[in-house]
């Protein structure tokens, strides 16, 4: 599996359709927009266009520690997997606020994990790129930050 890289980048550098997609995606957040249609008409982009971007751009916050990530990890049933997600985040020292994983379908999992950046935490961005790169994991994505 290829390693994902990410990037901090100033505002300012990013093309307009991206901060429309944040915009879009914080509409719904605070629900002042039910659907897609209604953020993406709010902040005059297409749908195509926010489906595109909205899994690889949100807000970086400076002062994140103690916020909470929820991400969703799709996994193949194998003994231990779940163990070696856990250990992986332990080792970041994120603390772990829930777990939530579906019953396998074929043999594949759906595992919902929130955790909480505490100050002492490692780069949440090697956590997730240690989360991907493992056997057996399919993708990870984030859901939320709080």
């Amino acid at each position: 599996m290829k390693e994902e890289q990410y990037f901090i980048v100033k505002k300012k550098a990013l093309p307009e359709v991206l901060l429309k997609v944040v915009e879009a995606k914080r509409l719904l957040d605070s629900e002042r927009v039910m659907t897609v249609q209604e953020a993406t008409d709010a902040v005059e982009i297409s749908r195509s266009s926010f489906y595109k971007y909205r899994d690889d751009i949100f807000p970086f916050y400076e002062h994140s520690r103690g916020k909470t990530i929820t991400f969703l990890i799709q996994m193949d049933d194998t003994p231990g997997l779940l163990s070696k997600v856990l250990s992986n985040v332990a080792k970041s020292q994120a603390n772990i606020l829930t777990i939530h994983q579906t019953i396998p379908v074929n043999r594949i999992a759906m595992l919902t994990l929130s955790i909480e950046i505490l100050p002492q935490a490692g780069s949440i961005s090697n956590m997730l790129n240690d989360l991907e790169a493992m056997d057996g994991i399919h993708y990870v994505k984030t859901l939320a930050r709080e």
